[in-house]
């Protein structure tokens, strides 16, 4: 049995939603990048690729923001690739998903009381 195989998939509304604003990332750096409408065959790898390890992660509904997870489970291709399209698309994601964006900031928990 594979180690993805013992792990149980992730589908919490957490998850739902960091999968939802990946993908919003992705399909605006793909639009912008690549001027597809629909995702090219190299972002819809990356895509697929993201989902999965979303599914896959060990803190389920309890996961950090990916840059401050103490366990990276990008490799490092994909984790290079994913950090180029945040850093594209995170700043326009406040024009083109505003309310997903705000929601995305994190917040200290602190301040979330």
């Amino acid at each position: 049995m594979s180690e993805n195989s013992k792990r149980q998939l992730n589908d919490g509304p957490k998850i739902r939603r960091e999968k939802d604003i990946v993908l919003k990332m992705i399909r605006l750096y793909c639009k912008k990048k690549h001027r597809h409408k629909e995702l090219c065959k190299e972002c819809q790898d990356i895509n697929d690729y993201a989902l999965k390890r979303l599914s896959l992660c060990q803190f389920g509904e309890e996961k950090p923001a990916c840059v401050k997870c103490p366990i990276h489970c990008y490799n490092p291709e994909y984790r290079q690739k994913i950090r180029g399209i945040m850093r594209f698309s995170g700043p326009r994601m406040l024009l083109h998903h505003p309310i997903e964006a705000i929601r995305h900031i994190p917040i200290p928990s602190k301040k979330r009381k």
